[in-house]
């Protein structure tokens, strides 16, 4: 069982809820050791007193802000705590805003927010039969780990979601970072409606149990091959950029390739087992098929299977 990383209470109005943080998101990439190439021997990372050249415990580092003049100012742990607003200890809910209105570019990394004994309950459940219905995010801020965070507090599936954002000086501006910004050219009368025509024909609804990290089963697969001494085989090369003169024509058989045709409901057993799950939904759904939303991959292929086999036979 997740252990929580911060421990404090909400504040809402004069309503106090103790709480504990607990990390909502893992990480599955598939991490690598450093060595020299052509030897076996590990690169390590080591805190060295540069003067000594000796190796440092970790409790014996202070923190130390460079002044203009190369001098510095040694910050101890405990002074960083002391000065922190509420002892690190409160998340003060400063207003409430529309959930939808919050730019994506702001949000940071998801955490849950979990009464922290039996008998804050009932508040905490209060507040988030609030939320919940009011569709509103609780913007506050806090302190973890000596640094202080704007956070967006929202209703999640039966538990209140809590998210870091960044602050508006942490955005860069692109104007500003982008050697050139993209021409404000009027897009093309039919252009513009072969682009939104594509749109429209892969709009879906929000599955995310429909996409996977496939790059970390490559990286995982590469690996298992290089240490049976299989031979390594090349992904293909990502397609080439379109030419404006083309673009038109590229949009066009776009569309006409996301049409539901006769030949993907007959599609080989081969054919299926390369294809995705959110493919392999697609083709469900146009079959037909219901329940599709709780399948697993496997199952979505043998019911694609079977409806594809029956639709064969009633076209026979």
């Amino acid at each position: 069982m997740a252990r929580p990383i911060w421990s404090g209470a909400v504040n809402f109005g004069l309503v106090t809820v103790p709480v504990e943080l607990y990390s909502a998101t893992e990480d599955h990439t598939v991490h690598f050791r450093q060595f020299q190439r052509g030897t076996s021997d590990r690169i390590r990372y080591r805190r060295v007193n540069e003067r000594t050249g000796k190796e440092v415990e970790y409790n014996d580092i202070v923190k130390g802000y460079e002044l203009d003049d190369g001098d510095y100012v040694l910050i101890e742990p405990e002074e960083l705590d002391e000065i922190a607003p509420g002892r690190s200890r409160a998340l003060d809910i400063e207003a409430f805003v529309d959930l939808d209105e919050i730019d994506p570019t702001y949000f940071q990394k998801t955490y849950w927010l979990a009464p922290s004994k039996e008998e804050f309950e009932r508040a905490y459940t209060l507040l988030l039969a609030a939320m919940d219905k009011t569709n509103k995010a609780a913007i506050s801020k806090f302190v973890m780990r000596g640094k202080e965070y704007l956070a967006a507090l929202r209703a999640g599936d039966g538990v209140l979601v809590l998210n870091t954002l960044h602050f508006p000086a942490d955005l860069r501006d692109p104007a500003k970072e982008l050697r050139k910004l993209p021409a404000k050219a009027k897009p093309r009368g039919k252009e513009l409606d072969m682009a939104v025509a594509l749109v429209d024909s892969m709009s879906e609804p929000w599955k995310p149990s429909n996409f996977e990290d496939t790059y970390t089963k490559r990286v995982e697969k590469l690996v298992k091959d290089k240490k049976a001494g299989r031979t390594v085989t090349p992904e293909e090369e990502p397609a080439q950029a379109t030419q404006v003169v083309d673009l038109f024509e590229a949009l066009a058989k776009s569309v006409k390739g996301r049409k539901p045709s006769s030949s993907s409901a007959s599609s080989s057993e081969e054919d299926l087992s390369s294809l995705s799950k959110a493919d392999l939904d697609k083709m469900a759904r146009e079959l037909g098929i219901k329940g599709r939303s709780k399948m697993t991959r496997a199952d979505l292929e043998k019911a694609v299977k079977k409806a594809s086999s029956s639709s064969k036979k009633k076209a026979s």
